[in-house]
């Protein structure tokens, strides 16, 4: 398993800007980081850019941030 692999990374449309918008709060806490007309393109580019900052932290000696977003695993019927 790859560094980046550890951090949550989702897609979520945004209808104001009308396209595909990227987060991954552990490493961009300060919100979306690309969008794309579809999914898999905000995904792809989300996925470079992910990979491209831990490349980057981990080159400049810095400890990567401790991966604490997690998607809800248990979802309780009302």
């Amino acid at each position: 398993m790859k560094p980046q692999d550890h951090y949550l990374k989702f897609i979520q449309w945004d209808d104001e800007d009308g396209l595909y918008v990227g987060y991954c709060p552990d490493l961009f806490p300060w919100g979306a980081v690309c969008h794309a007309s579809t999914e898999e393109e905000a995904y792809r580019q989300l996925c470079a850019l992910v990979a491209e900052e831990v490349d980057e932290l981990q080159r400049a000696g810095k400890e990567l941030p401790r991966p604490g977003t997690r998607p809800m695993r248990d979802a309780v019927p009302a």
